[in-house]
Parts: C-alpha cells; structure tokens; sequence
C-alpha cells in the first residue's frame, strides 16, 4: 500500500444521521494518525501526510505486537486524569524527536484505532464495507490491550447520543456517524460528525489555494494555536478574496499540524463554528474586514 494514504473525511453536520445502516463511534481529541505494521518496522503520518514516526516513540513501540501487513486508521491521544489532554498532544505534535522522548517518557500516548485499511492474510481491504472492515479490524487487534485499542462503536442511534453528552467532559468532542456498506474511499468525505461547538470571531492569518479563490483559512484560536478551517463555502469565499488579493502575497508558514498555508495582513476576521479538538474542525460562516485595516484596499472597513 502506498505511503502516505489520503485519510477518509468527515462532514460536520447540525444533527446526527439515523435509522438502518449506520454506526457511531465518539470522536477523540488528538491527533489523526494512519499507523503502519510493516515487517521489522512501523511507520506513521497524519491526515495531511506528514511523517511522524520520531514523535511517538511509544505508540511506534505498542505497535510491534501488530501482525506485519496491517495498516490502520486511528487518532494519537494523551490522558491525563482520566480525561483526554489536547494541550500535550499539541506539545508532543510540535516537538522534537529528542523532545518526543522525554515527553513519552512523562506523559504516554494511546492510540484509539477506529479503521482498518490493509490486513496481514487478506491484503488491502478499503473496499470493503465498514461494518467488515471493523471485524476485521477487532480481530487484527485481538484482546484490546492498552495503549492501542479500538474506539467503542455501536449500531444505536440512542446510545450515540448519549455518548455525545456524557463524555464531552471526557474530552470526545462529538460523534461520528458510518455507513455501514461503505468502503473506505481516500480523501472522500463519506462519514458525518456531530460535533459539540462554539461560535468564535477568529483572526485570518493566511489561506490556502489562490487569494481571488481561497480553498480554506488558516486562523488564530483563542489559545493562540493556528489551524485551517474546513473547505470554504462560495460565500466566505468571495467575502475573504477581494481583502486576500489586495494584501498581496506573505511568507508562507505552517499550522502547528504542518499544514502549509500563504500568509496575509492582519486585518480580516472569519465568523466561525469551532469544535474544540487540539486539531479542531472550524466551520467559516461568514468573513469580514476589521475597521482601518492593512489589505483593505486603503479605504478602511466594513463587512467584506
């Protein structure tokens, strides 16, 4: 199989799907993490195909009990007092592979393993069904043995839910729902995910894709982490390019995830619902200018 593989996706929607045919697991705070079991080594990268082997020295070590051949999907956590700690997964993800290994050494990270993409007998199995590739997947990983474990799944509709409202505390922020039949189908946004969010003002720091023509956001949290947003609609779009296309090209720079995106003048704020993941998923409703602005066109402000 090839390395990296593009991660299957997720649609953020206002209710969860039910009825015949789906299933549910809670969405964990951490890292997305595609783990690879090849013979005498192990591999991982993130969603967004970045290499990360050297800072999870832990989870690469848990892993080698995995049967050579086997490629699995999954999140890398960290807990701290029986909750998730996004903080010290966003402190392991941008850290050193020195530093990685003091940080395991401190603080271990789990892997909650929700997919299973290649099998040691039967080979790469993505097309298959996700309710088949889930028992494949219970029986690559046998008795769940901490810290690589499947996250709990159910075919319940009421049970999802309760899982969306008590384990929020827990740090899970939302649910995700699965066909039952579908294959796994890189880069396509197959699944649906209930997350629990808030509405944020959030700085625009830079972009993807071209300024007259922007694909996603990079933008500022509260907490000072930056992030892209999930794939613009033609609204903000053509809200955030005239402000884009004045500003005129910066330096490009990363997300704490290694996301590249093109930097921009301060100045252009994105109306956002945001969830509240160390990798969270930030929905831009609409954009506008801030008041007297750099990249405003050199006539100030108002709504883009």
């Amino acid at each position: 199989m090839e390395f990296p593989v593009r991660p299957l996706r997720a649609q953020t929607v206002p209710d969860l799907p039910g009825g015949p045919g789906w299933w549910y697991e809670p969405e964990f705070d951490g890292q997305r993490t595609l783990l690879f079991r090849e013979e005498g080594a192990v591999r991982l990268h993130t969603g967004t195909g970045r290499t990360v082997t050297a800072l999870w020295p832990d989870l690469v070590h848990a892993a080698t009990r995995l049967p050579p051949g086997t490629v699995v999907d999954g999140v890398a956590v960290i807990w701290r007092d029986g909750c998730l700690d996004p903080a010290a997964v966003h402190a392991r993800a941008g850290a050193s592979p020195v530093r990685a290994r003091e940080l395991a050494g401190t603080l271990p990270a789990s892997y909650a393993v929700f997919d299973l993409l290649a099998h040691p007998v039967h080979g790469d199995v993505r097309a298959l069904g996700y309710a088949e590739r889930r028992g494949l997947l219970l029986d690559v990983l046998g008795e769940p043995v901490p810290p690589v474990q499947p996250v709990p799944a159910t075919d319940d509709h009421e049970t999802a839910l309760i899982w969306y409202e008590a384990l929020r505390d827990q740090g899970i922020e939302g649910v995700i729902a699965k066909p039952e039949d579908s294959p796994y189908r890189p880069g396509a946004a197959d699944w649906r995910c209930l997350r629990h969010s808030e509405s944020a003002e959030l700085p625009v720091v830079g972009y993807t894709g071209a300024a007259s023509l922007p694909k996603a956001l990079a933008v500022e949290l509260p907490d000072g982490r930056r992030v892209l947003t999930e794939p613009l609609g033609a609204g903000p779009a053509a809200q955030a390019a005239p402000f884009l296309t004045a500003a005129g090209a910066r330096e490009r720079d990363r997300t704490g995830d290694g996301e590249a995106y093109a930097g921009t003048a301060p100045g252009l704020v994105a109306l956002a619902r945001t969830g509240t993941a160390v990798h969270a998923a930030v929905r831009v409703v609409a954009v506008r200018r801030v008041f007297g602005s750099e990249g405003s066109g050199g006539g100030g402000g108002g709504a883009a």
